[in-house]
């Protein structure tokens, strides 16, 4: 059974619309032939996703996402903690994205990860970002 949860922890997100993500979210993993399981977003600062980055991977340095999988065989289970603030300057910076638009980019980056896309390469950077920009296209 799919299941989305949102949690907001030191933030707020203005208009956040959960149905309208779950549907989304839930037909990205169903178009890689992948059932959708327990997948968690959970919304934080970015002082509460640095201390995570260090504790669970000793990385000292801000991102906007980090991403935890449980997946199960074809089942896509996760926690993805996403820093909104990182997603607002992220927008700011790459100056031809609205803040809603990147923090859609960041949720199906995390989901794209737990079905199995990774970004550590060049070529995987450039293929994580095509797939990005296909499943935006869908929403």
């Amino acid at each position: 059974m799919s299941e989305i949860e949102y949690t907001f922890i030191d933030i707020e997100i203005p208009d956040f619309n959960p149905e309208f993500f779950s549907l989304w979210i839930s037909g990205v993993v169903k178009d890689y032939n992948k059932k959708p399981g327990s997948l968690s977003y959970i919304f934080c600062s970015d002082e509460y996703l640095l201390k995570m980055n260090k504790e669970h991977l000793n990385h000292d340095y801000y991102t906007d996402i980090i991403t935890f999988n449980y997946n199960d065989g074809n089942v896509v289970s996760g926690d993805m903690f996403i820093s909104y603030e990182r997603v607002i300057d992220n927008a700011e910076s790459f100056g031809n994205k609205s803040v809603y638009d990147e923090l859609c980019r960041v949720m199906v980056h995390g989901v794209l990860h737990l079905l199995g896309f990774n970004d550590k390469s060049e070529k995987e950077e450039m293929e994580m970002r095509e797939e990005e920009t296909k499943n935006l296209i869908k929403r």
